[in-house]
């Protein structure tokens, strides 16, 4: 293989998705994004990633930013990103001297606080799964997961039966590039699956060829992130909830509410799956702004005015 921009990105897309197991979700925003880098180097006349500059790479996010169909600076650095991996692995394959990209800063990203909901909203949004039936069941499991355990949808759909260990109250989810980790259930959550594989999920594996997926569909077969999201949407409608509800609700409740409870950053991080601990403190901002507005309401010297000097 020669240094063709198009031939290295085929290459560390085959090794993304080969060596590190890359979810196809990943696979596909990194094939758009370095597309975006291949049109860049060839609006420059870069034929040949060696050819490549450090300034070549500094201009490929003001080129993303710029223009009515500019991309948010959450979405050039994800670009970036891309780009990086995509010199790291020409340099660790020998293909380039140089890795001209490692220096190149992302765009400053606004910090944005999550939505999250409080310890009654969520009794109320779980609430919302009503009635006896598969369906219903099905949802509430869910949900209870969810937010017992911290999961991303993903994580949770592709949960099977066996990840999930009653005894000694933990499941197993497989995060982001295949990354396993073990976390505790709730009992709540344990008595909201065991409802559901005893009542519900029978009536809904007999329509399939048999999975050991733990959520089913209507066909018996493991049910898709679209149906989980549209499950949480209905339990949010019936609770009246919808606006603030998203696919990570759930998640980003379980980590503030956890901070909020005394918990180590650094235990949520590894119960979140995080690699670093960078993201996970974006929730702690969410509890400290909740310490902020009780101490002003409740601190005696918050409350009393300024003395004139």
């Amino acid at each position: 293989m020669g240094t063709r921009p198009d031939d290295v990105v085929e290459a560390f897309l085959n090794h993304l998705a080969v060596e590190r197991g890359s979810a196809e979700n990943t696979l596909r925003a990194y094939r758009t994004d370095l597309s975006r880098y291949l049109e860049h180097l060839a609006a420059r006349g870069i034929d040949d990633l060696a050819a490549v500059r450090e300034a070549d790479v500094t201009a490929f996010v003001p080129a993303l930013r710029g223009g009515p169909a500019g991309l948010a600076a959450s979405s050039a650095a994800r670009a970036l990103a891309a780009v990086r991996g995509l010199h790291r692995f020409a340099v660790r394959d020998g293909l380039v001297p140089d890795d001209v990209a490692r220096d190149v800063a992302p765009p400053a990203l606004p910090v944005r606080l999550p939505r999250t909901l409080s310890v009654d909203e969520v009794e109320q949004l779980l609430a919302g799964c009503i009635g006896d039936g598969p369906p219903a069941l099905r949802a509430r499991a869910l949900l209870e997961l969810l937010y017992s355990t911290g999961a991303r949808i993903s994580e949770a759909v592709g949960l099977d039966v066996d990840d999930l260990d009653a005894v000694a109250r933990t499941v197993l989810l497989r995060g982001k590039g295949g990354k396993q980790r073990i976390v505790p259930v709730g009992r709540p959550a344990l008595a909201a699956v065991d409802a559901y594989l005893v009542r519900g999920r029978p009536a809904l594996a007999a329509r399939g060829r048999g999975t050991p997926a733990l959520l089913l569909n209507a066909r018996g077969a493991r049910l898709s992130r679209q149906s989980a999201w549209h499950a949480l949407r209905a339990a949010a409608d019936a609770a009246g909830l919808t606006s603030v509800v998203s696919p990570h609700t759930l998640r980003h409740c379980f980590a503030t509410h956890l901070l909020a409870g005394g918990a180590d950053v650094r235990v949520v991080q590894e119960l979140l799956g995080h690699a670093s601990v960078t993201t996970t403190q974006i929730y702690t901002h969410v509890t400290v702004d909740t310490l902020r507005e009780v101490y002003a309401t409740s601190h005696p010297r918050a409350l009393r005015a300024p003395r004139t000097p």
